[in-house]
């Protein structure tokens, strides 16, 4: 009956066969490595659980080579299927090594809390980690493109291009890609310099907000009314910004008051030290109140207190005015600001005729006013 049946209803039948084998396999073979590594670390637990498709290519592409060996196809067919194999097995690698990284990540920054009073350490980690990662998996996408397209006897050149950035097709490349290879380059500078972390404070364009997200090309700023500013990562090598957690999230956070002259400095002074000393966003380091400047008609208070990051200390300059405001209301209310206008003193006969004259609007003369303000 094989000698009436044809070829390639034959070689249908074998590679069938040699998929259905390879299904069975990989089904076989998971459950094995998954009664191994139940007890093993979340590394190799989750490597297993994140590689069930690879593994499944892996062995269907296995039992399908050797169905293409046994097969009776044609020269032409074999060439296509094996080159076929060929592909996949490139994508196998490729894809194993994104899943490896992957679940490196995460293990590794699973000892690193961005959540913690003190996460100077965490976001640093977790900068130049996600940074890196992004680097990575873009360097294994063109390197396995170039795999894939150096099997390809009429493109090799181009994946030779690709992958050495070389020749006439590599510059033009090149020249296509520059803002996105001048961001892949900005982000190797951040990663190794960081002037930027993931969750630090920003004054950026004016506006204040934490590092959200940072990707292979540009940086997510979540802005303290939950809006979204985007800047390309560039824009933190090239322009200057303001970050207050560079070195750790402790800020002091400063309060002007403007009071009359007649208020007491030293019991302004007392009550401001009582007022902070009894808020709990107040992390005990810096406290200071000193007069800064003497204006025509007020005075200048500046109140200096730290906190422990910047959302506590924007709230604890809130906790101080509206409490120091509400003492001078109620026991010094005279010492806020306000215009003052003083009656002229009437003048005697003698320092009338002794003051000099002055013309008014009407070409009148008479003596001049002393208006005090």
């Amino acid at each position: 009956m094989l000698a009436w049946t044809p070829d390639w209803a034959i070689s249908l039948c074998v590679l069938a066969f040699a998929i259905f084998a390879g299904l069975i396999i990989h089904r076989i073979v998971f459950r094995i490595l998954t009664r191994l590594t139940e007890h093993r670390d979340l590394f190799w637990r989750s490597l297993v659980k994140r590689t069930f498709s690879p593994l499944r290519l892996a062995i269907l592409t296995w039992t399908i080579s050797l169905g293409a060996t046994t097969a009776p196809l044609s020269d032409a067919a074999t060439a296509l299927l094996r080159h076929a194999l060929l592909l996949g097995f490139i994508v196998l690698l490729g894809w194993t090594a994104h899943i490896a990284l992957k679940i490196w990540v995460i293990v590794y920054l699973r000892r690193f809390k961005l959540d913690a009073e003190d996460n100077l350490l965490a976001r640093k980690h977790v900068t130049q980690t996600r940074i890196m990662e992004r680097v990575a998996v873009g360097t294994i996408i063109a390197v396995t493109a170039s795999a894939a397209l150096m099997s390809f006897e009429a493109v090799r050149q181009y994946g030779v291009s690709l992958l050495a950035s070389a020749g006439v097709a590599g510059i033009v490349l090149g020249l296509a890609l520059q803002p996105m290879l001048k961001n892949l380059i900005a982000g190797l500078q951040l990663a190794i310099t960081q002037p930027i972390r993931i969750d630090d404070a920003l004054i950026v364009e004016g506006e204040f907000g934490n590092v959200e997200e940072i990707t292979s090309t540009y940086v997510v700023v979540k802005l303290w009314d939950w809006r979204r500013l985007v800047l390309p990562l560039n824009y933190f090598i090239e322009k200057p910004f303001q970050n207050w957690t560079r070195e750790s999230s402790t800020l002091i956070g400063t309060v002007m008051v403007y009071v009359d002259y007649s208020i007491p400095v030293a019991i302004l002074r007392q009550k401001a030290e009582e007022i902070v000393k009894a808020a709990p966003l107040w992390d005990g380091q810096v406290f200071n109140l000193a007069v800064t400047d003497l204006k025509d008609r007020v005075m200048e208070i500046r109140i200096l207190a730290s906190a422990a990051n910047a959302g506590k200390a924007f709230d604890l300059r809130c906790y101080i005015r509206e409490h120091l405001i509400d003492f001078i209301q109620t026991d010094y209310p005279h010492a806020l600001p306000r215009l003052r206008i003083e009656e002229p003193v009437p003048l005697t006969r003698a320092q009338t005729m002794a003051s000099p004259a002055r013309s008014d609007t009407n070409g009148r003369t008479g003596p001049q006013e002393e208006i005090a303000t």
